[in-house]
């Protein structure tokens, strides 16, 4: 998911990956590796929804007109009845943004969205995720923000502005293995699929790769799935296969097309809040990094498709999802008079953990037994089980490294990803202009 790639020209992501934190020393982490080979990009982000675009995160005045008059009153009654007659908090996602929006703006600007997303009905989804991804977003706190039109808050934020490699999201990635490699002397070595990890009397020993070859290690560091990880290993107990099997991860089909025109939308990406077509986001790389792209008069979209393995889209060939995501784009009404010359796919597995209400149980057990083997940390999105953005995996990392060179196994476990963590902060204090060093 770190990775860009070349298409056409142009330098893409996997999907759309903005670097921000409010945590200084990853900033800090960040910008020494990047070498002032960052932009500083004005986030434009909406909801489609009933062809308009509504902003994110949301507005309520832009909302209610949006939406019309007759749907407006009943998002206010919802909401004052969500107020009067709270609903029980079950643990769900759906009570959880019910209770705080209404249930009228709950299905407009979440079920559709979150149900593509996760695959499972809203009242199955852990409200976790909520707490740890929008936890201070309130109906409220939107309609006091408008009425003050925000004043009191003079600087950007990181909801406003992002930073963003020049060329890519991987170019951060490079240069810190670059860095890695030039400094132990070593080589980082890529495509080399682990086996089976080695563990004796609860200790690490080492990995055996696919190819049969054994490494020897004292300390491994695993961002596999941490189901891939169990299964991976000897000597598991039933119980913990049992739970660690209950775990489950959500796919990306990656569809994207070149189109004859660089000026389709303004936004980096759009949430598809739309239930008749099957993508659920589309990002518009145009409006990311000039220097990325060529000065062609063309662009590249992303359109992203989650689904589990077993689902009919998973297998089907390029050529199917390429026309597919041509007739969606359409669809949407994105295109204008514009053309898609061309089409690219790539399937990226275990992307998102399923917050599945329960998985806290089950990670529980998992995590207890993985924590009692000596040298063995599971880190990042897949490794932790934890929807971490960039600069959680970062901070994991750090700590991590910090943790093992003084000879103590970290714990990431408790490294929390909850929205005051990632939104909030002035840019100006934390990230800076070429010319100058962080404060």
């Amino acid at each position: 998911m770190a990775g860009s790639i070349k298409l056409w020209n142009h330098v893409v992501d996997y999907g759309p990956h903005r670097f921000f934190s409010s945590d200084p020393v990853v900033v800090r982490f960040w910008h020494n590796y990047m070498n002032n080979q960052y932009i500083k990009v004005t986030r434009k982000t909406r909801i489609y929804y009933r062809s308009k675009f509504f902003n994110y995160p949301l507005r309520p005045l832009n909302a209610l007109w949006n939406l019309g008059l007759v749907r407006s009153f009943k998002a206010i009654l919802s909401y004052i009845k969500s107020i009067l007659w709270k609903r029980k908090e079950d643990g769900s996602i759906q009570n959880w943004f019910i209770n705080r929006f209404g249930y009228t703006l709950f299905e407009i600007f979440f079920k559709t969205y979150t149900e593509k997303l996760w695959g499972i009905p809203c009242n199955l989804i852990d409200s976790n995720w909520a707490a740890q991804r929008i936890q201070t977003l309130t109906l409220a706190s939107l309609i006091r923000s408008a009425l003050t039109m925000n004043r009191g808050n003079k600087h950007k934020t990181l909801v406003d502005e992002f930073v963003y490699p020049c060329k890519g999201n991987q170019q951060f990635y490079d240069q810190l293995s670059s860095s890695i490699e030039q400094f132990t002397k070593n080589q980082i070595r890529i495509n080399s699929k682990v086996k089976k990890v080695l563990v004796e009397n609860k200790k690490v020993i080492g990995v055996e790769l696919i190819n049969g070859e054994v490494i020897s290690a004292e300390w491994i560091v695993s961002s596999m799935p941490i189901t891939s990880l169990i299964q991976g290993m000897n000597e598991v107990p039933s119980n913990i296969k049992k739970a660690s099997s209950k775990l489950k991860f959500r796919n990306t089909i990656l569809v994207y097309l070149h189109i004859d025109s660089d000026n389709l939308f303004p936004d980096q990406w759009l949430y598809i809040h739309d239930s008749n077509v099957l993508h659920g986001r589309v990002t518009n790389f145009s409006n990311w990094s000039k220097e990325a792209n060529p000065k062609d008069g063309t662009s590249v979209l992303c359109l992203e498709y989650w689904c589990f393995k077993e689902d009919e889209i998973w297998s089907k060939p390029e050529n199917e999802l390429i026309e597919i995501a041509k007739r969606e784009i359409y669809a949407v009404g994105l295109m204008k008079d514009s053309k898609v010359l061309a089409g690219r796919m790539i399937r990226i597995p275990n992307c998102y953990p399923i917050y599945e209400r329960g998985y806290q149980d089950n990670l529980s057990i998992v995590s207890r037994f993985l924590d009692e083997i000596v040298g063995l940390v599971p880190i990042g999105r897949y490794g932790s089980f934890k929807y971490n953005n960039q600069d959680h995996s970062l901070l994991m990392g750090i700590i991590c490294a910090e943790s093992i060179s003084d000879g103590h196994k970290p714990n990431l476990w408790d490294i929390n990803t909850d929205s005051k963590y990632q939104e909030l902060g002035n840019i100006n204090k934390l990230y800076v202009n070429k010319t100058n060093n962080l404060d």
